[in-house]
């Protein structure tokens, strides 16, 4: 039941007003003057003031600047006779609701209040959505404790609450959207949105028109005036994915778009100013581009404020096991299998760890998606894996490509040092798990490392 805060000093009107309320089905408290009101909204939970403007000491516009301060969300109905209704023009633009003249109806009034409390609602609501999205895409949720990761953590941490434009290099798959997400939503624009775009999945001539908008009748189906992506992100960011795919002549404009701060749409001449955090992604190099030819200097140094490189999943193995068991609670969860996929055996995490992840994160996630969905007890077992997972290709080594003149030792203890080096990456530098995964015991594995210098 919505509680809702009568302010008048006036006596007959809270108690009127309160009873009509009552029929309604809300509840009402009341209060005689604006520091009255105030104490209850520290105290209660007010769901809507309705107040009226002129009162002994705080006058109602007063109160609704207080409450705009501490409660910006509530909404605030102004009351007031018609010899006021300039103070009540004043409260509209200090942030109230609406107002009133007194005398009122009663439905009336019943329909403000209807109507507010259901723009209120749906304030909370985007607000708690909000606070999930922001908690779901927490620095903590890019799982992760390899050495690069750890410095990608702290490179986003340092950059996030900034304006500066962000450059994501990585493979496909290995996670550059979530980490612009996590960007965007532990900044200070994170109540604003967040608009990605594709810049591969456009032709030229559409990728124009979605990045820029276009005017009513700009080109053949043109039907309507629409807002690019520029506009849409204003206040917020812009995630724009695959740079590297955008066309030159599409780059002079979003040079322009940075260097101005402004857009025109497709068909117009109107400069429409712009302010947005630009975050780009590509699976490319692009220095290597730049010097091809295929994307522009200018606009890559304007890009290349600060870049972040993503490294692939064969280079962070350590993080497989943590990436695997947030996959398993995830989709346990979602397909609703709560208790039956528990963990997985030795057998199935040693052939992920020497599987090629070509297709990096996102290959391993729906690799375990698969595997939770088709595992017939609650552990997972090679026999839940894809059959290119299962495929143990046997052990070679190329010794053609020894040079001559290098002997066996020397060879035996390069293999050694490597396999050794290896092993303590997959087990994240821990000794006891890296002897196990070599066949040997841990005082064997404290003497090698020594021998390689490799205990420093």
């Amino acid at each position: 039941m919505e509680n809702i805060l009568i302010v008048d000093d006036e006596k007959n009107y809270p108690m009127i007003i309160g009873e009509l309320l009552q029929e309604e089905g809300y509840t009402s408290l009341t209060a005689s003057s604006g520091m009255e009101a105030l104490d209850i909204l520290n105290n209660e939970l007010i769901d809507l003031v309705l107040t009226d403007v002129k009162m002994p000491g705080m006058s109602g516009i007063q109160l609704l600047e207080k409450i705009k301060q501490i409660k910006p969300d509530i909404p605030v109905i102004i009351m007031t006779a018609h010899g006021s209704v300039e103070k009540a023009v004043e409260a509209m633009h200090k942030g109230a609701y609406t107002f009133i003249l007194k005398p009122f109806e009663n439905q009336a009034l019943i329909a403000h209040i209807a109507k507010a409390m259901s723009i209120y609602k749906i304030v909370q609501e985007n607000s708690v959505l909000r606070e999930a999205i922001t908690s779901r895409y927490s620095f903590d949720n890019i799982i992760g404790k390899s050495k690069p990761m750890q410095e990608i953590y702290e490179i986003i941490k340092k950059v996030a609450p900034s304006n500066a434009s962000i450059l994501i290099e990585g493979e496909s798959g290995t996670g550059k959207e979530l980490v612009a997400k996590s960007i965007h939503y532990n900044s200070h624009r994170h109540s604003n949105p967040l608009i990605a775009v594709n810049c591969s999945a456009f032709a030229e001539t559409l990728l124009e028109s979605e990045l820029f908008g276009h005017e009513k009748g700009a080109f053949t189906g043109a039907g309507a005036l629409k807002k690019g992506r520029f506009e849409m992100a204003d206040k917020g960011s812009l995630f724009l994915d695959e740079i590297g795919e955008l066309p030159i002549s599409l780059q002079v404009k979003l040079l322009r778009v940075l260097q101005e701060k402004t857009v025109e749409r497709v068909g117009g001449t109107a400069s429409i100013p712009v302010d947005f955090r630009l975050i780009a992604a590509t699976n490319k190099n692009l220095e290597d581009e730049v010097k091809k030819g295929n994307f522009r200097e200018d606009l890559f140094y304007r890009l290349n404020v600060v870049k972040t490189v993503i490294p692939p999943l064969r280079d962070r193995s350590e993080d497989i096991p943590l990436l695997i068991k947030h996959f398993i609670d995830k989709y346990t969860h979602e397909q609703h299998f709560n208790g039956k996929v528990s963990g997985i055996s030795p057998e199935a995490i040693k052939m992920l760890y020497e599987y090629h992840w070509q297709g990096n994160v996102r290959e391993l996630e729906n690799t375990i998606e698969r595997a939770v969905i088709l595992c017939s007890s609650n552990i997972i077992t090679p026999s839940d894996l894809p059959p290119q997972v299962r495929q143990i290709k046997p052990f070679t080594l190329d010794l053609d490509g020894i040079p001559e003149g290098v002997g066996l030792v020397e060879t035996l203890a390069a293999v050694e040092k490597r396999m050794i080096q290896r092993a303590m990456k997959l087990s994240g530098n821990v000794q006891t798990k890296a002897a196990k995964l070599l066949g040997i015991g841990k005082s064997g594995l404290n003497q090698k490392l020594k021998k390689f210098n490799l205990d420093k």
